[in-house]
């Protein structure tokens, strides 16, 4: 699907915008380490973290994250990659994503806590319409194209780890401000923040049928289980089996339902 239709001045304008976007993304959270500038990402999740807390280890995933980021932007900022339907539509999202994921670095870094709730919610929001909207795109993609390898599975990936983020970031801002509804208790309020992020799992999935979206909410299910065992076993195991079931739901919805004939016109 890698089209050879070399890029426009203007859309070597926006890949260059993509690419020093995702720089500052990275940059910055390493920068925040390294100078100790504020609290660090893991000291602003702790705080207050007594609803739903995610064991430490699971955000080493960034990792991964930054990794596919990057060569997701030095692709299409090289001249010669050619200016591909998704490379296009995913241009400016990726790039408001990424402002988004930089700017909560600071926020959290200050303490801006409603700040880190809209910052994370709005580049969660920004990448899961476009993965819904390109639906179709995204399944025509052969399994050894780049578009699915340096564009789908980075920004999937971004947006999977987002979604168990998103929701655990604002159960801890809530519960710090004490303004948790006390409709429900605490630990219901975690598991039904579980369920969502389980539906919404195999909901994008079977639209896309790609694994990438689903596979960092499963592991971050899995540091959901990890945090939890020892203080409330109960909600631990509930994240445990609901990982499990993202995990073995979203490998049959990407390899045992047909994908059809698909064409990238939608």
């Amino acid at each position: 699907m890698s089209s050879i239709v070399r890029p426009t001045p203007a859309q070597m304008t926006r890949r260059i915008v993509v690419l020093a976007t995702a720089v500052f993304a990275i940059v910055i959270g390493q920068a925040q380490i390294l100078m100790g500038w504020g609290q660090s990402p893991a000291e602003f999740a702790a705080d207050s973290d007594e609803t739903l807390r995610v064991a430490g280890y699971a955000f080493s995933i960034w990792g991964l994250i930054y990794l596919g980021l990057l060569v997701y932007a030095v692709r299409q900022a090289l001249p010669q990659t050619g200016e591909s339907l998704l490379i296009h539509r995913f241009g400016w999202p990726s790039v408001a994503a990424f402002l988004g994921i930089g700017w909560w670095i600071v926020a959290a870094a200050f303490d801006w806590e409603a700040a880190t709730v809209v910052l994370i919610f709005a580049s969660l929001a920004v990448l899961l319409v476009t993965l819904l909207i390109n639906a179709g795109a995204i399944r025509a993609l052969g399994r050894t194209e780049r578009d699915r390898w340096m564009v789908v599975w980075p920004l999937a990936l971004l947006a999977g780890w987002l979604t168990v983020a998103a929701p655990v970031n604002l159960l801890t801002v809530v519960t710090g401000n004490e303004v948790l509804p006390a409709a429900l208790s605490p630990t219901a309020w975690a598991m039904l923040a579980i369920v969502i992020v389980a539906l919404v799992a195999l909901v994008v999935t079977l639209k896309i049928r790609t694994l990438a979206y689903a596979l960092p909410i499963a592991w971050g299910l899995l540091g959901v289980f990890v945090a939890e065992q020892e203080r409330n076993a109960t909600l631990g195991y509930f994240a445990l089996a609901a990982g499990v079931a993202v995990l073995i739901g979203a490998v049959v919805l990407t390899f045992r339902l047909r994908p059809g004939v698909e064409r990238a016109t939608d």
